[in-house]
């Protein structure tokens, strides 16, 4: 296929080379070109603008950190929306407000043309691995046109419903994700508290029926010396996902207490300052709360 694809940044940038290996034709922008130099090397062409980008593809991609930025790309000037071919699918893979992802797919059918929403769930690691899942939202028809490029990014794609449920989805994944991180500290803390190593108090629970995936590669991060540099989510990109949580929680009268009590650990560690670390961080608020050095 002939693939457009705005957002090169930590997640782009790692899907457009699954695509360009799976034999796909890949036209890529970025805000900033540099984040591309390695991307073109390997194959990618690069457009100026989204609108070049989407000019003639099959299918366009975009992942962008916000719902304002997705609006910017999608419907502004230079936007997809401007040169994006009637049998083309437009498939944006931000996580946002299900409301804004609507809104956009709202644009998009007022002029014949298909819009999915398609957030992926998973991590750096997971998406170099190839073990990232897709859930995605829209029209049944658009779904299956956009399958076998979804497929080349993860192995597992899966229609959730109409637009902008999947990213309802990927909301309520999240909400789960960050409180068993956070969790997973908590335990971790109250463990070193009464005297058990933490190396030893990781390694527990990893072999434990509490181990999971993302415990799996995120939980040796709090060993000393093991944070990694470049996190892999820092505590505002996460915390980020916990704001739409508790927003979308006020709109539809549904309860997140877990999710508030997360957003305020991510409060705590912007407060201590350690906010640039991957967000398992929250493990040293505890110590900190709990007296330990």
């Amino acid at each position: 296929m002939k693939i457009g694809f705005a957002g090169l940044g930590d997640m782009g940038s790692l899907m457009v080379p699954r695509l360009l290996e799976a034999g796909h034709d890949v036209t890529g922008w970025n805000r900033s070109k540099d984040k591309a130099t390695e991307l073109i090397k390997s194959g990618m062409r690069w457009a100026d603008s989204p609108a070049e980008a989407a000019r003639g593809a099959d299918i366009m991609f975009s992942i962008v950190t916000d719902g304002a930025a997705v609006q910017q790309i999608a419907l502004g000037p230079n936007g997809i929306i401007e040169t994006l071919g009637k049998d083309a699918v437009y498939v944006d893979m931000s996580t946002i407000d299900p409301d804004a992802s609507r809104s956009v797919s709202q644009e998009f059918a007022a002029k014949g043309l298909w819009m999915l929403d398609a957030p992926i769930s998973g991590s750096p690691v997971t998406v170099k691995a190839g073990q990232a899942s897709v859930m995605v939202g829209g029209d049944e028809a658009a779904f299956e046109k956009a399958k076998p490029a979804l497929l080349a990014i993860g192995p597992k794609v899966t229609r959730i419903g109409s637009s902008g449920l999947a990213c309802q989805m990927k909301i309520a994944v999240n909400l789960l994700l960050m409180v068993e991180v956070i969790c997973f500290g908590e335990a971790v803390a109250l463990a070193e508290k009464g005297g058990v190593a933490r190396e030893v108090a990781v390694d527990a629970i990893l072999k434990s029926v509490a181990a999971s995936p993302v415990l799996g590669y995120r939980g040796p991060f709090i060993l000393e010396g093991q944070m990694p540099a470049k996190p892999l989510a820092d505590v505002t990109l996460q915390q980020k996902d916990m704001v739409l949580a508790l927003n979308l929680g006020r709109k539809q009268g549904s309860p997140v207490p877990l999710a508030a009590a997360a957003n305020e650990m991510m409060n705590a560690c912007r407060g201590l300052g350690i906010d640039g670390r991957d967000f398992v961080t929250a493990h040293e608020v505890y110590r900190r709360l709990g007296g330990q050095k």
